[in-house]
């Protein structure tokens, strides 16, 4: 396949799946700012390059990517955002190549020469912050949130403020330990237009583009923000241990679960991740023994007849051939396990039982 059609295949199928999910409150074309900032705080250049190219087939111009991917030095380091800018520049060189347009769009408007930073970013600062903001403990950073950031950066006007706020609060999503602030960005986009409909969407843009984690740390901002209970769900990092593709088997669990096999070819085991509350039916391996290591989150193992074993990082369980039993997720936490099989006899096999029922399920 040329790549032209690899590249123009995968902008339209990313345009139909993004079309196909029910998030009517935020545009295609936010959406894909929410993606590409995300990926950007990440440090996932893969993803970026995605979203990049999502966002060019849904209305993202070159101007408002170069803006976001800009504005984000600020909040996730030069380092990030100039890899992410090189990478735009990449998908740009492959779009040309393919033959696939991509929109210039316009430019930020000049400044007038007696343009004061320091006054029009204090103002837009008060704005975001609903109350005038000094950072009275070390005076250069309050100077260079109000002159340079909210000055000179949010005074181009190729990006709205609720824009800049949408990307703002999509990358602090991605970063670990800056819950404080991503509430605090989650406050201000209200105030800068941004709807309340449209942040309770965020999360599940990061849930379908980005993953998990960041779904649940935004999601957990705004439930604070706007007063109300989060699923306190414990998630996994997905970068480690990859989430892989939806389980084929998955008519036999009971929530959804996934596969990534690990080394396939030579036989290595295959990583299954659970999300919370999902486990399998009842099993049973026939002549063959299945080890599953926990890799990530917490979970259960139960064989028949016997209490259920509580499975953390580092457990490992052999499951001797012909016992019934199941695995899954605990309900507040994603479940992460590699799993293969040994002592394999020739005609061995697995036969799929009856689920767990809620009552079995709900004692643990």
């Amino acid at each position: 396949m040329t790549q032209k059609l690899i590249v123009a295949a995968a902008a339209l199928l990313l345009s139909a799946g993004l079309k196909a999910q029910n998030n009517m409150e935020l545009s295609n074309r936010q959406q894909a700012f929410v993606a590409i900032a995300a990926h950007e705080a990440k440090g996932d250049l893969q993803g970026l390059k995605v979203a990049l190219n999502d966002g060019f087939e849904n209305g993202v111009t070159i101007s408002e990517a170069k803006e976001a991917l800009s504005q984000l030095y600020a909040y996730t380091g030069f380092p990030r955002s100039l890899n992410a800018l090189g990478a735009l520049q990449q998908v740009l060189g492959e779009r040309e190549a393919a033959g696939l347009k991509t929109e210039a769009g316009r430019e930020a408007d000049a400044l007038p020469a007696d343009y004061d930073a320091l006054k029009q970013g204090t103002e837009v600062q008060t704005r975001l912050t609903g109350q005038p903001f000094n950072y009275a403990f070390a005076p250069q950073t309050d100077y260079y949130l109000k002159a340079h950031l909210f000055g000179d950066i949010f005074a181009r006007n190729n990006l709205s403020f609720a824009e800049r706020e949408m990307v703002t609060v999509s990358a602090i999503s991605a970063l670990p330990g800056c819950e404080p602030q991503l509430k605090a960005h989650v406050a201000g986009a209200r105030n800068m237009g941004v709807s309340d409909a449209q942040l309770h969407a965020i999360p599940e843009v990061l849930r379908q583009r980005v993953g998990e984690t960041e779904a649940v740390r935004c999601e957990q901002a705004v439930a604070a923000v706007f007063g109300e209970t989060a699923e306190a769900a414990e998630t996994v990092d997905f970068s480690v241990w990859p989430k892989g593709e939806p389980n084929p088997y998955g008519k036999y669990f009971t929530g959804r679960s996934y596969l990534a096999p690990l080394n396939a070819e030579n036989g290595g085991p295959t990583n299954v991740t659970f999300e919370p509350g999902c486990r399998n039916n009842w099993h049973i391996h026939h002549k063959q023994v299945q080890v599953i290591i926990c890799v990530a989150g917490r979970g259960w193992y139960q064989e028949w007849g016997k209490p259920a074993v509580k499975m953390v990082p580092g457990t490992v369980i052999a499951i001797p051939a012909e016992v019934k039993h199941w695995h899954g997720a605990a309900r507040d936490s994603w479940f992460q396990h590699l799993t293969y099989h040994t002592h394999v006899a020739p005609d061995a096999s697995n036969e799929w039982l009856e689920p767990v029922d809620d009552a079995t399920y709900n004692k643990l």
